[in-house]
């Protein structure tokens, strides 16, 4: 399986799999209106990897097949000072 992947043009650290390149038609409109212009970053052939970045890779597989795209958003971003201060033992 080979999939299209773009990065948003909105979004920081955001990124949209595809089944084909430039296929957007099972990809729901309010989403491609946060998402933004999609910027193409790379043709990806999953079947010759066992892994990804921060994403399962037979979570992107199966949702590609079940729904025709795959959204990548950035993890949560930690508040530094509320993991220090509960290391302390500190109520917020």
């Amino acid at each position: 399986m080979i999939c299209a992947v773009y990065k948003s043009s909105l979004k920081e650290e955001t990124y949209l799999f595809i089944e084909k390149k430039g296929q957007f038609d099972n990809v729901p409109e309010p989403l491609l209106a946060m998402f933004g212009t999609p910027q193409l970053l790379m043709l990806l052939p999953l079947s010759k990897r066992e892994k990804l970045g921060i994403a399962d890779i037979n979570r992107v597989k199966e949702e590609i097949l079940n729904k025709g795209f795959y959204l990548q958003i950035p993890p949560p971003k930690e508040n530094l000072l509320d993991i220090h201060r509960k290391e302390l033992g500190v109520e917020a």
